[in-house]
């Protein structure tokens, strides 16, 4: 029972991470319609301003969060202001080619400048500290980033949900032309949240240096569950997003220790497939 405990607990909250890596392009999806495909990589910008910062510079990743998500945060705006602006009303495909030949420039231009090597950071301010509940063993930099990211969850889904910005967001996303009527500024709407969306992914980035290797490939995976957890989810949908996400991370905990660590990732495509084949919106979508 106890073995049970401690797998369920680890898919928890790596779960939890994967919501706030989620949310950030869900946000996106949902409002935009338009499809990030350098996600991945602004979490790898992320943790690779944050590794350079604690190596450098001696700043833990507890505190290094914060520049992460304030500078992908801008990245994420950029992004909008001088690619996807100039995709919005062309072709489907523009922004999503456009992003996507943007993350094989940032995995590349990291390749180039700090090699394929795995990097890690060295006695930061919670390595080897845990938690011991009877058997059950719980990381404490899992602990705090699990935390995090739920809190920052919260945070975002109260800005959607009660405050002047939010709703001007959900009016934008709803239409676009309506809510230039009503005197929205809705391209001003779009760059807040693309730095927004870069703001989530940055400051997951920004934690996960705390006990994660960073290398140039590091967003590829974390992308990809994002593309499934905001597809499982419903897009556009932060709740959704958290359900999805803790779905997904207990699947991949259970299935990693109970079959084998290279089948976790064919169990959660197979629950996402069985999911997507009942409610082709996702759980939550509308």
């Amino acid at each position: 029972m106890s073995t049970l405990a401690q797998v369920l607990l680890d898919g928890l909250l790596a779960g939890m991470l994967y919501a706030l890596v989620a949310a950030g392009l869900s946000l996106i999806w949902g409002v935009m319609d338009v499809i990030n495909f350098a996600h991945g990589e602004f979490l790898m910008v992320a943790m690779y301003l944050s590794y350079w910062m604690g190596f450098l510079a001696h700043v833990d990743p507890l505190f290094s969060w914060v520049a992460s998500g304030v500078f992908v945060f801008l990245l994420g705006a950029l992004t909008y202001r001088f690619l996807v602006s100039r995709c919005i009303g062309k072709a489907a495909m523009a922004p999503l080619l456009a992003t996507f030949g943007l993350s094989m420039f940032l995995k590349n231009l990291c390749l180039n400048r700090f090699s394929p090597n795995f990097r890690i950071l060295q006695s930061t301010l919670l390595e080897g500290k845990k938690i011991l509940l009877g058997n059950i063993v719980i990381g404490m930099p899992q602990l705090v980033t699990g935390i995090f990211s739920l809190l920052l969850l919260f945070a975002l889904y109260f800005l959607m949900k009660k405050t002047r910005l939010g709703w001007a967001i959900q009016a934008t996303a709803m239409d676009r032309e309506a809510a230039e009527l009503m005197g929205i500024n809705t391209d001003r709407i779009y760059l807040l949240v693309f730095g927004l969306g870069g703001a989530c992914v940055g400051i997951a980035g920004g934690l996960l240096t705390s006990y994660l290797a960073v290398h140039p490939e590091v967003g590829s995976l974390f992308g990809l569950i994002a593309f499934l957890i905001v597809a499982l989810g419903g897009f556009g949908s932060i709740p959704g997003a958290l359900a999805a996400a803790v779905i997904i991370g207990l699947v991949e905990a259970l299935a990693g220790f109970y079959i084998a660590p290279v089948f976790k990732y064919v169990a959660v495509f197979a629950i996402y497939l069985a999911v997507i084949m009942v409610r082709p919106k996702g759980l939550f979508g509308w």
